[in-house]
């Protein structure tokens, strides 16, 4: 983690304009879990410690993390505009202490970077790392709009929910652990299971993080719990109350559903309905089954500290609190 930061912190954004840069800096600086270049330089380090190749070619998988970690931001910055999110990582997000034509091409500026930094991948894996990073940012696109369609879709079922978030949310997990093994040598076999242990851990991580929505604590979540109950996101808990309660339960969350002018209400009366009907119990089942399948993905792996270190980062993931 230490290595990611101290590299995040040598992108140098202190030049001109600095109404397209310093919203640049602002936001890399913010911090964040560094997920995804954890999450890439841990899968190199487990093929790494298998004994497959020098340790020394840690440093190739850098510049992919990089890339994975401003590519992660630029998402966010759109995303804050076109959700109207004001808070992001407990600060005001980009189009509220700016405006959104800054969002937009600040975060632009970020989508070049981030292929910048991914064309020092040595060579002779460039080819295929591209490959891996264009379909996962095609998936990303495919999975924002699936988020976007869901908003004026009076059914939704939590199979079109999970396949949104593999595209919005798991692909670019995924991708991190099979981009950051196969720079390190990783065989197919090995690739296989690192994309997996990724794809069902961001499924994983994206119900947390739609639980913590509700019943997270915004000191340390970094953004106003209810958020999503505000503004009718249709989450894993929405999708699974409708699709669980009965009449009398459901008239009444539609109803609130329709409610535009009682927002601390209607965040209450909400969560009481998901308490009621047992929601949270229910996604965390979910939640609980995706991460039992990622951890068994580790089994196809080298075991090793770093093997070790993907488990501990599972486990701790689905239990966070913020």
């Amino acid at each position: 983690m230490t290595d990611i930061n101290k590299a995040i912190e040598q992108l140098d954004w202190r030049k001109e304009p600095r109404g397209l840069y310093e919203p640049i800096e602002y936001t890399l600086a913010s911090g964040g879990k560094r997920l995804r270049p954890t999450l890439a330089i841990t899968a190199a380090e487990a093929i790494i410690n298998g004994g497959l190749i020098n340790g020394d070619a840690i440093d190739d998988v850098l510049p992919a993390a990089l890339a994975l970690e401003v590519f992660h931001n630029f998402t966010l910055m759109h995303d804050d505009v076109m959700d109207r999110a004001e808070v992001r990582r407990g600060r005001p997000t980009v189009h509220v202490k700016w405006n959104d034509n800054t969002a937009i091409l600040s975060g632009d500026q970020m989508l070049i970077e981030a292929y910048k930094q991914l064309a020092k991948v040595p060579a002779g894996k460039l080819p295929q790392v591209l490959n891996w990073f264009n379909e996962m940012a095609t998936g990303i696109c495919e999975g924002q709009q699936y988020d976007v369609d869901f908003e004026h879709m009076s059914q939704v079922g939590v199979d079109d929910y999970l396949k949104m978030i593999e595209l919005k949310t798991s692909v670019l997990l995924a991708n991190a652990m099979r981009i950051g093994g196969y720079i390190a040598g990783a065989n197919e076999a090995q690739q296989k299971a690192l994309y997996g242990y990724g794809l069902h851990l961001g499924i994983a991580f994206q119900i947390q993080d739609d639980i913590l929505d509700v019943y997270g604590e915004s000191r340390t979540f970094g953004k106003a719990i209810g958020g999503d109950i505000r503004c009718n996101k249709k989450t894993i808990l929405l999708i699974t109350a409708l699709e669980t309660a009965d009449a009398e339960s459901k008239a009444e969350l539609l109803q609130w559903l329709m409610a535009t002018d009682r927002d601390e209400e209607k965040v209450a009366a909400v969560t009481e309905i998901y308490n009621r009907l047992g929601v949270r119990h229910s996604c965390e089942a979910i939640m609980e089954d995706h991460t039992a399948q990622a951890l068994a993905e580790l089994e196809h792996l080298p075991q090793n500290s770093a093997t070790e270190q993907l488990r501990e980062l599972a486990e701790r993931l689905v239990t966070r609190k913020s």
